[in-house]
């Protein structure tokens, strides 16, 4: 089956957010759009969409007397220490909540951390099943959509360390069993277009992952759904890609 999701048009950086919201908060009685341009230097054709994200996030609010933007609830929310944390944690969840609902499908948030893979939070439900995982998912990363996504952000000496503790293993007969294939993919891959894994790690399984930028940390956003759902998979990547900004912001601040 071949099937590449078509890529999608992403912010750049989460930098460009946070430069936003800073200057915003400088600004307590309110900014412009055309002076939030102006300090930024962001073109109008970027800052626009980014605003949108920040209002239906809650980063940001918007007058309604003079359209001028303040600092929103979520952000005074988020604050330090452990209370930040929470209220982090319980940000993505929604999130996570929400995007399960919306792409109806299991949805996942990984990092690496420490030279592992890990899932650190998933939303699943009745109809939206999390992956069955018969294979510690720290084992897999050369066949889940996930560990390529992670993978493909490490340069080369960390791929081969990491498979220096995990050896490539064949799940099945799909799965890249030559680590010099395996890398050759992974270079390939464009940042903007999803990393599939198309029953290399579970036969009847089928996943999607993208990239998420937050600050220095390696991890990923990713889904997936049984293999009969497999035609719906490029709607349901595009709207992980296009949720990826807004995920990655809420785990940098």
């Amino acid at each position: 089956m071949a099937l590449r999701p078509e890529p999608t048009v992403s912010f750049q950086s989460v930098q460009y957010v946070l430069r936003v919201l800073e200057t915003v908060s400088r600004h307590g009685g309110g900014v412009t759009d055309q002076r939030i341009a102006r300090e930024t230097g962001l073109p109008t054709a970027h800052l626009g969409p980014m605003l949108d994200m920040l209002r239906r996030e809650g980063y940001l609010e918007r007058l309604a007397d003079d359209g001028a933007y303040v600092i929103g609830d979520s952000l005074v929310l988020l604050g330090s220490g452990p209370a930040r944390e929470r209220a982090v944690e319980e940000k993505v969840q929604q999130a996570l909540s929400l995007l399960r609902d919306t792409v109806g499908a299991a949805v996942y948030v990984s990092r690496y951390v420490d030279g592992e893979v890990r899932i650190t939070q998933y939303a699943d439900g009745p109809h939206t099943p999390k992956v069955n995982e018969y294979v510690d998912f720290r084992f897999a990363a050369h066949a889940s959509a996930v560990g390529k996504c992670l993978l493909t952000q490490l340069d080369p000496n960390g791929r081969r360390d990491h498979l220096s503790r995990h050896k490539i293993t064949r799940f099945t007969s799909r799965t890249i069993t030559s680590e010099r294939l395996l890398f050759s993919k992974l270079d390939s891959q464009p940042p903007t277009v999803p990393v599939l894994d198309l029953q290399e790690y579970a036969v009847g399984t089928v996943c999607a992952a993208v990239p998420l930028t937050a600050g220095s940390a390696v991890g990923c956003l990713a889904l997936s759904m049984p293999v009969e759902h497999a035609h719906r998979l490029r709607a349901a990547a595009d709207t992980l890609n296009r949720s990826a900004a807004p995920m990655a912001l809420s785990l940098t601040l």
